[in-house]
């Protein structure tokens, strides 16, 4: 299959480069510069999308998105596939798939959870909104790529569905992190802590398989310093999705919300820019009640 893909960066490289160790036929560019030399490259993004059969795109944020797809829209042969593996908010996904569709295209949101380290070893999970039709068309790319994909409904769902996992994964993450710093402060040792809320009803994948608290639990960014496989910079991001969404739809997500405001401190005002997003642990073990 060709593809054209648009975004080469810790998440897109590795994507690319699974699907060409896969047998495709692939064609990167990259605006921000970002160069591997396994991965052939055009020199416009038109050119990258010209005569491919599905184009995919990982890119920061919507606008950003709605800018690349204002530029392909009108080139890509019809019958192509858009496939966009961003993570944007659900109305810029919905309006790139109605764009598309008025071109003769199809569409499908696919942001996708697994981190820099699932790209890489081709384990992503991707939450997918668009036809059946699209989807088919991508499913042989998304077994590359990932260990599943799941056919969320209609365009935007994809998003819709990512949105709200990491609303629960921010808010989990958050109340793990207060309660080993509580049970420092109680005396509790940090690997009795573990092995009870790991078996309990408490348990949960920010303690069972991301366990913020070093040498505590498998292997996890807590054990290299908090450098990031997931940033709190791009938590932050998706709680804003979240509540964007929130308002939209009138929905009630006070968690969601304050899950925000706490990365908002704690990397816009703090030091958790840069740092994985469970170094909030030493953020509430360092702090008193106010």
């Amino acid at each position: 299959m060709r593809i054209g893909f648009i975004g080469l960066g810790n998440m897109g490289a590795p994507m690319a480069l699974n699907l060409i160790k896969g047998g495709h036929d692939v064609l990167g560019y990259d605006a921000a510069g970002h160069i591997d030399a396994d991965i052939p490259q055009a020199d416009s993004v038109t050119a990258a999308v010209k005569d491919a059969d599905v184009v995919i795109t990982m890119l920061p944020n919507g606008a950003i998105l709605r800018q690349v797809t204002d530029q392909i829209f009108g080139i890509m042969q019809p019958g192509a596939v858009h496939l966009d593996c961003s993570t944007v908010d659900v109305e810029s996904a919905r309006l790139v798939a109605q764009q598309a569709n008025a071109k003769g295209l199809g569409a499908l949101d696919a942001p996708v959870s697994g981190g820099v380290g699932g790209a890489a070893a081709g384990t992503l999970t991707f939450m997918v909104g668009g036809s059946d039709e699209a989807f088919a068309t991508a499913k042989s790319l998304f077994d590359i790529m990932g260990q599943k994909a799941v056919h969320c409904g209609p365009s935007g769902n994809g998003q819709a569905a990512k949105i709200c996992n990491n609303m629960i994964l921010g808010v989990t993450m958050i109340a793990t992190c207060e309660a080993f710093a509580l049970a420092d402060k109680l005396g509790l040792d940090r690997q009795a802590m573990f092995d009870v809320v790991s078996t309990s009803s408490g348990a949960s994948w920010s303690i069972n398989a991301y366990c913020p608290a070093p040498g505590v639990g498998p292997q996890s960014p807590a054990d290299n310093d908090y450098k990031p496989g997931f940033a709190a910079d791009l938590m932050l991001k998706d709680l804003r999705l979240s509540q964007i969404a929130a308002q939209d739809v009138d929905a009630d997500t006070p968690m969601g919300q304050l899950a925000r405001d706490l990365y908002t401190q704690f990397v816009e005002e703090e030091d958790g820019k840069g740092r994985d997003f469970s170094a909030m642990l030493p953020r509430f073990s360092g702090r008193s009640r106010p």
